[in-house]
């Protein structure tokens, strides 16, 4: 089995890192994709980031049906993803991660106030995530880990949140399955939605970049049946 680990537009690669490591100490194969994105040009960056991540696929054996693995924004993503890729996957899994929904910009499928937050955000000038050390102390406690985690974000312009992203017609046409990091809040409702669909829920006790505090533990989540 061939898991492909999704990360979130707002990061890089690197939160997935420890992971993978963990998964081929086991001999399971784990792919990274990097989703990257040319704001300057006018493709939609979901349609850039899906097509990015399928490239993955390339290096597949043609029979190989992957797991797509989503974290955060990464899970709206799923869908475009297998599109673009028009090869069958073998499951998406969503790990404390938003669900996919056609109906919607980004910024409205957020918990609460996100999208006044939002808002905001850009209204001053800023882009999100804006977020500093101090705000992810308690969320990765790993001083080199969160410094790392900080570098490589990748604040997104404002038309990135005014994306909807397609779902295409039939999905899902895999199973699916939810892994929810406890601490975190923010992803109680896609939880809760998951389950409402009949998706098999694990539950770790973390917050929403556990891949970067026990890699052991999210790996072993990952591939469990």
């Amino acid at each position: 089995m061939v898991f492909l680990l999704i990360h979130s537009p707002l990061v890089s690669p690197g939160s997935w890192r420890l992971v993978a490591e963990e998964l081929s100490r086991h001999n399971v194969v784990a792919v990274t994709p990097d989703l990257d994105g040319d704001e300057s040009i006018g493709q939609p960056l979901w349609q850039q980031h899906a097509q990015a991540a399928a490239e993955a696929f390339r290096g597949l054996p043609p029979h190989e049906r992957p797991v797509l693995v989503g974290h955060s924004g990464a899970g709206s993503l799923l869908p475009a993803i297998r599109q673009a890729a028009s090869r069958p996957v073998a499951g998406y899994l969503f790990v404390d991660a938003g669900l996919p929904d056609g109906n919607h910009a980004r910024m409205a499928i957020g918990e609460g106030d996100f999208a006044e937050q939002l808002q905001q955000i850009y209204a001053a000038g800023r882009r999100y995530p804006d977020w500093t050390e101090e705000m992810l102390r308690d969320v990765v406690p790993e001083p080199e880990r969160r410094r790392q985690l900080i570098s490589e974000l990748r604040p997104q312009p404002f038309r990135f949140w005014q994306e909807t992203v397609p779902v295409f017609e039939g999905w899902p046409d895999a199973p699916c399955g939810y892994l929810r990091f406890l601490t975190n809040p923010a992803y109680e409702g896609p939880a809760s939605e998951a389950v409402a669909r009949g998706w098999p829920l694990r539950e770790i006790a973390g917050d929403h970049f556990h891949m970067l505090v026990d890699p052991a533990a999210v790996a072993r989540a990952i591939v469990s049946p």
